[in-house]
């Protein structure tokens, strides 16, 4: 029973940290946005053709940039609770792990563009809403809730 409480607890500190990562960390929110509107497109409309292999691609590297930024916030605070000082190998720390999540982010970009190159599928997605103009409007608001998420959802400003 001890095993399971312990297996118990790792899932509530896990989302913990995720729900942390969501309420401090702007990047975060920028990758997660993207996400939902990637995926949103992808599923409610067939304009696009993904395969299973496709969309199993866009899902690791989605997860890839995801779990990047989280380790990178991580290594971030560990480094800050060591020294609040500038070091040099503190900041080497910092820009190397930043700099993984960039790489990460260029290859799920190039990973998205090369399976969702497809300029039919954009031809058909514009159709959509030129012919329902209501739809750029859900679209537009959809956009300024997006923004406010990103740039007003943030506890460290509320902290401060």
């Amino acid at each position: 029973m001890k095993d399971l409480k312990s297996l118990f607890n790792s899932f509530v500190y896990a989302f913990k940290g995720t729900f942390w990562m969501l309420t401090h960390e702007r990047n975060f929110r920028v990758h997660i946005t993207c996400l939902v509107y990637m995926f949103y497109y992808l599923l409610r409309y067939d304009f696009f053709t993904v395969t299973r292999t496709d969309f199993a691609i866009l899902l690791l590297a989605s997860g890839l940039v995801i779990g990047g930024e989280m380790l990178n916030t991580g290594i971030e605070k560990a480094d800050d609770s060591v020294s609040k000082e500038k070091r040099k190998t503190i900041a080497i720390s910092k820009d190397v792990s930043a700099g993984a999540v960039l790489v990460f982010a260029v290859f799920a970009v190039l990973c998205g563009v090369s399976i969702l190159f497809q300029p039919e599928a954009f031809q058909a997605l514009f159709n959509h809403y030129v012919q329902a103009p209501i739809n750029i409007l859900w679209f537009a608001l959809s956009v300024v809730a997006a923004t406010l998420f990103i740039f007003k959802f943030d506890a460290k400003k509320k902290e401060e």
